[in-house]
């Protein structure tokens, strides 16, 4: 089979290394000049770690990774550091935090050189295969995969158009050049309308992220000033992560989701992965695990058929298995994340206090079977 894969980003490179494997003929193509991975760490957990193991991958990714922040405290805190919960020892279950840079290199490195090709901008595609370059020749796969992303133009010709929904709050993420003592805890901690999360990484530098409501175009003449200001007097170490993170490494991005669930995944030889098909608020912390969660049932699934052409009877059995696997998981958990992300971006006061109060309440248990639930993943039978 030749594939044709839009997006470099870790759904799109997870599969190209799935199917390369499979024996596929993969090529890549990303409208930017270049592979970025964005500055910014990525949370995978069980499923995640799963989806790797079953693209050959998780060897190399546990030595950019470290199993130690599973240990760590963890939980929900106010500003003033004191826990509203703390989430039950062994919940969280198999968790990793990942350069993000790591992970990209991990793939790159995985793929043939030539493999993917950059400043190759796609204006359309055909289902029967055709894709369409605002610079050079069409080219024809026997499948195309649309990984390109919250606003992916694969997914028109699939779906047609479909809103993209901001969510009313966004993000900064950075991560630090050197070592921060976290005193043995991590997580999120809550404000008014404001949030700080913090995960370690391997070497002892420090992902985080802060998110604040705002409008979605909202502009700030310093962004790391902004962010300090945002959350100066919340609890250590918080103001120690933000002045450990050079200025030109904090980016903001508008926290944005799909409007409408997509009622399906694919049409005739065209598929969608990643973002593309579900972009979800990233509170769950599952949009990489869900991307390679999709990469890996992709290449599951045509790993039988991967050295030969498939007739198109054939790849719509394939696909539509695909979309069986992958669209009702994907939604719920998207819809999950953006619930979630309501309840922790409040602003009324005694709506605050209710949450608070009723996240202490919960029962262990039930924190650990919800957690549980988005991990349990196992790949499909090829």
């Amino acid at each position: 089979m030749r594939i044709g894969i839009v997006g470099a980003g870790i759904g799109g490179l997870s599969a190209a290394v799935g199917l390369h494997r499979a024996g596929a003929e993969v090529r890549v193509f990303e409208r930017a000049k270049a592979v970025r991975a964005g500055g910014s760490g990525l949370s995978i957990f069980a499923n995640g770690l799963t989806a790797l193991d079953a693209l050959g991958l998780r060897e190399e990714f546990e030595t950019v990774t470290d199993k130690k922040v599973e240990s760590l405290t963890a939980g929900q805190r106010k500003t003033d550091g004191s826990w509203i919960a703390r989430l039950p020892s062994g919940s969280v279950g198999e968790l990793r935090i990942v350069d993000r840079a790591d992970l990209h290199r991990i793939l790159l490195d995985n793929l043939p050189a030539g493999t993917v090709r950059t400043s190759a901008e796609v204006t359309s595609a055909s289902p029967e295969g055709t894709l369409t370059f605002r610079y050079g020749p069409d080219e024809t796969f026997d499948l195309t995969i649309g990984a390109d992303g919250l606003h992916s133009r694969i997914r028109e010709v699939v779906v047609g158009q479909v809103p993209i929904r901001y969510s009313g709050y966004s993000a900064w993420r950075g991560i630090t050049s050197v070592p921060v003592d976290l005193e043995g805890a991590a997580g999120e901690s809550v404000g008014r309308g404001r949030r700080f999360g913090i995960a370690p990484l391997a070497d002892g530098r420090v992902y985080w992220f802060a998110v604040a409501n705002m409008p979605e175009r909202a502009v700030f003449a310093d962004e790391k000033a902004t962010v300090e200001q945002m959350f100066a007097g919340w609890h250590s170490p918080i103001a120690d992560l933000i002045a450990a993170t050079p200025a030109e490494a904090i980016g903001r991005t508008p926290i944005s989701d799909l409007g409408a669930h997509l009622p399906r995944f694919h049409t005739g030889r065209i598929v969608l992965l990643g973002d593309a098909a579900h972009a979800m608020t990233p509170n769950l912390g599952q949009g990489g695990g869900q991307a390679l969660e999709d990469a890996a049932t992709l290449a599951r699934l045509l790993a039988a058929q991967a050295e030969s052409e498939l007739a198109d009877e054939d790849l719509a059995e394939v696909l539509s298995r695909y979309d069986r696997l992958r669209r009702r998981r994907t939604q719920s958990i998207a819809a999950k994340s953006r619930l979630l992300g309501t309840l922790f971006q409040l602003e009324s006061a005694p709506l605050i206090a209710l949450r608070n109060t009723l996240i202490g309440l919960a029962p262990p248990r039930l924190m650990a079977a919800e957690a549980e639930r988005a991990q349990r993943w196992d790949p499909p039978e090829s």
